[in-house]
């Protein structure tokens, strides 16, 4: 069995993707501890594979003295000249140990270490495979679900989409295969953790850039994005190509390259806008489809007030404010709507319902301090995200159930109805 120990390393090594220097430090150290139980660690013992018979060897270092007091360090000048005939007092002789006399507990105790060496060498492999591999998209198959989140099983390794990073709506099972956007990888105590995103606004850019060749050849740049996951999402590309329209490579022949998009997002629906680099034409961009009629930019406060007709002011401002919040985020400018028939009152910030929506959730009537870190901690930072989700969904928070959830969307949605009537 020892002669066959060098094929064991090398298959072990190759199946398990581990270097052989690991795997025969591991023995090495494993048997050097096994030994040390054996007889006591305070001895001087040495462990060294022999490459050339497959073994490690064993060898116990002991001090050539003419009377011995501690036969456990000292062996008798006589007794070591029949090992080394050159030997002297003062000198230090290794003799060979039987691994043979390990008894049982030894033997475990060398195959625990063993094992968690390989243990620590595979985690290490896995964390260098995929440290590099950030901002990447990935695919796995769903393996289970803890607290909401679900363990996605990528192979080698296991990674998680927590539940702040999954889309409102979107149900998988196990089995079924996922594709997700590598948020961050770390280090932890129990080996690497692969941390995934499905509601990121990077996860939408990304999956352009693989369904659209002229994005990934750098032809078509996506100069930035703005989600609000599983509803509507907004992307604004540029050209470097005059020849190239941006929008229409992006949508595709029949619209075949963003419905591919929009399938893996099970539905989003997502505007492509030209980018300008006038900030005023990038915001009327940002704001279609509705139409503008001026713009008043105030540099300082990067901010806008938005004119638009009467008609036009509900579609610049978007259901529950959705079109006017996105455009925002899109633009990082911040837009105050008003329409041309009122022009004595400007209706301030992202108007009424966009500001609304946009409150704090400790806004909505009935939620505490309590409730509300509950609720940023699961992801749901602004009175739109609680609008957005199911109760069903809301009632996985913990300490917050199914009829408390229904409550807590009623108060949401209430919020939205109290701008309503100031609106109108």
């Amino acid at each position: 069995m020892i002669s066959e120990l060098s094929r064991i390393i090398d298959q072990v090594g190759k199946d398990k993707g581990i270097d052989k220097k690991i795997l025969v430090d591991a023995l090495e150290q494993a048997l050097l501890a096994a030994a040390r139980k054996k007889y006591g660690p305070k001895q001087e013992i040495e462990a060294k594979y022999n490459d050339e018979v497959g073994e490690v060897e064993l060898f116990q270092f002991k001090t050539v003295v003419k009377n011995v007091k501690n036969p456990h360090a000292e062996i008798a000048l006589e007794d070591a000249k029949d090992l080394d005939s050159e030997v002297e007092v003062g000198d230090s002789l290794g003799t060979k140990i039987d691994i043979g006399e390990f008894g049982r507990i030894a033997a475990q105790t060398a195959k625990q270490v063993i094992i968690q060496r390989v243990k620590d060498a595979e985690r290490e492999n896995i964390f260098e495979d995929f440290k590099d591999r950030k901002g990447e998209v990935i695919s796995g198959t769903v393996q289970r679900f803890e607290r909401g989140s679900i363990v996605v099983n990528l192979g080698r390794a296991e990674a998680v989409i927590p539940q702040q990073e999954l889309v409102p709506r979107e149900v998988f099972k196990p089995g079924d295969r996922i594709r997700a956007y590598v948020l961050d990888v770390r280090k932890t105590p129990k080996g690497p953790q692969i941390i995934l995103s499905r509601s990121t606004p990077n996860f939408l850019a990304k999956l352009f850039e693989m369904e659209v060749p002229e994005v990934s050849e750098g032809i078509v740049k996506i100069v930035s994005a703005a989600r609000e996951p599983g509803s509507r999402a907004k992307v604004a590309v540029y050209s470097k190509d005059s020849d190239v329209d941006p929008v229409g490579a992006c949508v595709g022949m029949r619209g075949s390259r963003v419905q591919a998009v929009v399938q893996e997002l099970r539905g989003e629906k997502i505007d492509i806008i030209p980018w300008s680099d006038d900030p005023a034409s990038f915001v009327c961009n940002a704001l279609a489809p509705a139409e503008i009629s001026k713009v008043i930019i105030s540099q300082e406060a990067k901010s806008m007030e938005v004119i638009v007709e009467d008609d036009q002011l509900s579609l610049a401002i978007g259901r529950r404010g959705q079109n006017v919040r996105l455009a925002a985020k899109l633009t990082e400018w911040k837009i105050d709507i008003r329409s041309e028939a009122k022009t004595d009152r400007v209706i301030p910030e992202l108007d009424v319902v966009a500001l609304r929506g946009m409150d704090r959730v400790d806004r909505i009537a009935g939620v505490g301090e309590k409730t509300a870190q509950l609720l940023n901690a699961a992801g749901y930072m602004t009175v739109a995200d609680v609008c957005q989700v199911t109760a069903e969904q809301l009632s996985k928070i913990e300490g917050i159930g199914l009829k408390r959830a229904e409550r807590l969307i009623e108060s949401a949605k209430a919020h939205f109805d109290q701008a309503g009537e100031k609106k109108g």
